[in-house]
C-alpha cells in the first residue's frame, strides 16, 4: 500500500512531463504538414537521379 504514495505522483509527473512536450511539439509546429512528408517519398531526389546516371554511364562503359 505504500508503494501507491511513490506511483501516483510518479505517474501524474510522467503525464505532466508528456502533456508539455506535446504542447511544446504542437506550438513549434511539429504538426504543421503531415502530407507532404509521405508524398515526399514517391519522388526521386535530383541528386540520386544524376547519381544514377552517372553510375549507369560507367558500368555501360565498363561492360564494351
Amino acid at each position: 500500500m505504500d508503494i501507491i504514495f511513490i506511483l501516483l505522483p510518479a505517474s501524474l509527473l510522467l503525464a505532466i512531463v508528456a502533456l508539455l512536450a506535446f504542447l511544446w511539439s504542437a506550438k513549434s509546429g511539429q504538426f504543421e504538414d503531415l502530407d507532404t512528408p509521405s508524398r515526399r517519398m514517391l519522388f526521386d531526389d535530383e541528386q540520386d537521379v544524376r547519381s544514377s546516371r552517372t553510375n549507369t554511364k560507367n558500368s555501360e562503359s565498363i561492360h564494351k
